[in-house]
């Protein structure tokens, strides 16, 4: 057979399984609604296992693996297909119409949690965020998560991801311990200069000291000398006050103009980060759902089970809707070996049935799904 011959089979045996699909599918339907019927649920793992595992014997061993992948995918588009006839409301879309009818517009000030000190760049970010801020400030990210789960602070802005260093881990890791909601975001150049108290000179240092994530920006800079011990702090503008307390003259710290100007220091270099375009971003947390006008973006915490193309396939199905991946981020489950938690960010309208239909069948399929809020960036 020539290729054109192989051609035309395939299209026979495409025309056959695109019948035999939608068959399949009609039965589906038929499933879906005697599930409803009897009050069962669309999911059911072990009839799709006991499946996966005839199929793949059927298949033989050169192509078991891709027979289950196939019919992975086709338990999921036949579980979407069932749950339409379901009334196709969870705990979780009742939640985020509620919150798209009754939140107004995003308030001007509050009172909000902030890590780290006076002249710190959540600090600023705040200051974007919210005309009128009543900003309480504390030592670690987990105060702020703390703050807001209590209410001592109706928001918290905490620090997320940087263009040139990755995600902030420590805060990554804090997020599926506390009951939150994103709100907003906010993406900020980032411009790190090394400070000092007046009159010292850059021969003159030994110790710099700084947050993690600052020094890890500006590690060009800190490998050119060598000679000077790095010191690791809570905060680029704790940093620059503890310098600037400090009765030593051979310390300095990673930060910025602003905070040179609030405690008296002088810059001895400007612009140390590795990158120009150096960018943070920052959300802003709530404890209740809270969606305001405009929310272009979804943030989702989930579980995948740990088998072969399950996490493609939940991606698949955002990108099915058009819907663009922004950002995807691995934590490991603590105490549980080599589980992660994956976190999603999608340019994506809870306004648009189509999705909210897809977060509802998601959290019903799903060991652990968190909608962890709709929002918009400011920029």
């Amino acid at each position: 057979m020539d290729l054109q011959q192989l051609r035309t089979e395939l299209d026979s045996i495409d025309t056959q399984m695109t019948d035999l699909f939608c068959k399949r599918m009609e039965v589906a339907a038929q499933v879906a609604k005697l599930k409803k019927a009897q009050g069962m649920k669309v999911l059911d793992r072990m009839r799709e296992r006991e499946i996966l595992a005839r199929v793949g014997k059927q298949a033989g061993e050169s192509m078991d693996m891709y027979a289950r992948m196939l019919y992975s995918v086709l338990f999921d588009l036949s579980r979407s297909y069932q749950q339409s006839f379901f009334d196709g409301e969870t705990e979780l879309t009742k939640s985020i119409r509620k919150a798209t009818t009754k939140t107004a517009l995003f308030p001007k000030k509050g009172t909000v949690a902030c890590q780290g000190v006076e002249g710190a760049y959540s600090q600023m970010a705040c200051d974007k965020i919210f005309a009128m801020a009543d900003i309480v400030y504390f030592r670690s990210f987990e105060g702020v998560f703390q703050a807001v789960e209590k209410g001592l602070c109706e928001f918290g802005v905490l620090p997320i991801e940087n263009s040139s260093n990755g995600s902030v881990s420590s805060v990554y890791d804090l997020m599926h311990r506390y009951h939150f909601h994103i709100v907003r975001s906010i993406r900020m150049h980032i411009d790190h200069n090394l400070l000092a108290k007046p009159g010292v000179k850059l021969k003159d240092i030994k110790e710099i000291v700084s947050h993690e994530q600052a020094l890890g920006q500006c590690s060009a800079f800190l490998n050119s000398h060598p000679e000077i011990k790095v010191i690791v702090c809570e905060n680029t503008a704790t940093a620059a006050k503890l310098v600037a307390e400090s009765d030593r003259r051979d310390i300095a710290a990673l930060s910025s103009h602003n905070c040179a100007l609030l405690y008296g220091l002088e810059v001895l270099s400007e612009h140390v980060q590795n990158s120009e375009n150096n960018y943070t971003r920052f959300i802003c947390i709530t404890k209740d759902m809270a969606i305001y006008p405009g929310a272009d973006r979804i943030s989702l915490m989930i579980s995948v089970e740990h088998t072969p193309g399950a996490l493609y396939r939940m991606i698949a199905r955002f990108a099915a809707l058009g819907l663009n991946l922004t950002k995807l981020e691995s934590r490991p489950i603590v105490g549980r070996d080599f589980e992660f938690l994956f976190y999603f960010d999608f340019e994506a309208s809870v306004w648009s049935e189509d999705v909210i239909r897809l977060l509802g069948e998601c959290s019903a399929g799903n060991q652990l799904f968190v909608f962890l809020g709709s929002y918009s960036e400011v920029r």
